[in-house]
């Protein structure tokens, strides 16, 4: 199991309904999931708990819209297969030091 992977490597996304229907039920769009990427505010952390079948990652990060956002990934195929998305809680904006408002 492999605890990072080579983001030169990745060449985009894997989208499906399984996947964009449970970011949906947390208020999530998947544009925004692919903005935490390309923004500067971007915290990557290997989930060993949850990476039992395949690497799984937690990410950390802000949307264009300024929304704070918590994801756990995995890669397939090369690609970031968003498994689900939320918004931080109060205390994953406090350890990222994020304000809370």
């Amino acid at each position: 199991m492999t605890s990072n992977f080579d983001t030169v490597k990745l060449t985009g996304f894997q989208w499906d309904e399984g996947n964009l229907d449970h970011i949906r039920k947390h208020g999530v769009e998947y544009s925004e999931c692919e903005e935490v990427f390309l923004n500067k505010s971007l915290i990557i952390l290997f989930d060993e708990k949850h990476s039992k079948s395949e690497g799984r990652f937690k990410v950390f990060g802000v949307s264009s819209g300024g929304r704070k956002l918590a994801l756990a990934i995995t890669i397939r195929k090369n690609k970031i297969r968003v498994v689900t998305a939320r918004d931080q809680n109060r205390k994953e904006k406090l350890d990222l030091g994020g304000e809370i408002k």
